[in-house]
């Protein structure tokens, strides 16, 4: 888990950019999971993953590269592919979410109730850059997590952690 945290710090200060710090980070059966958000705002920047067996680090698949509109790499200018292509890539929105934090753990209850019975929302919802990602449990242990679009409401479920061993607050 130190090992995780260390490379995860190196990858974030090769961004060169002081508003950024570790929030925390959760250790899975295949990755290691790290939240990133700007000091300045306390919102989510990115979340990241860090390789169990080499300690590589990279962006987290999913919503963080597909809807994060500031540093995923559709999110145009500051992207995490360098902002290159200087615009709104893919026409996404940006501004003020359009889903609130109660809408999206509405329609993330309503997907877990259809497609993992049984499985509930963590009381903590993170808020990002165009989406919000929540822990999800079973019988009061974290099973996982999922992330709900910020503008449209649409439900991304994590299918790449394993099973979840243990979590440390950075911040």
């Amino acid at each position: 888990l130190d090992q995780a945290v260390d490379a995860a710090r190196r990858y974030v200060a090769a961004y060169n950019n002081a508003d950024l710090s570790l929030d925390e980070i959760m250790e899975f059966e295949n990755n290691f999971y790290v939240i990133v958000k700007e000091k300045s705002t306390g919102s989510g920047a990115f979340e990241l993953l860090v390789d169990r067996y080499s300690g590589y680090v990279h962006p987290e698949p999913g919503p963080n590269m597909m809807w994060n509109t500031k540093y995923g790499h559709m999110g145009g200018f500051g992207g995490m592919m360098g902002g290159r292509w200087g615009g709104n890539y893919g026409n996404q929105p940006t501004g003020q979410l359009s889903v609130t934090v109660a809408q999206a753990r509405q329609n993330a209850q309503a997907y877990l109730n259809s497609a993992l019975p049984g499985v509930t929302l963590h009381e903590d919802t993170n808020a990002f850059y165009g989406y919000y990602t929540i822990d999800v449990e079973k019988d009061g242990k974290v099973l996982g997590m999922l992330s709900v679009n910020g503008y449209s409401g649409q439900v991304w479920y994590h299918t790449w952690h394993g099973n979840f061993i243990q979590e440390k607050e950075l911040n």
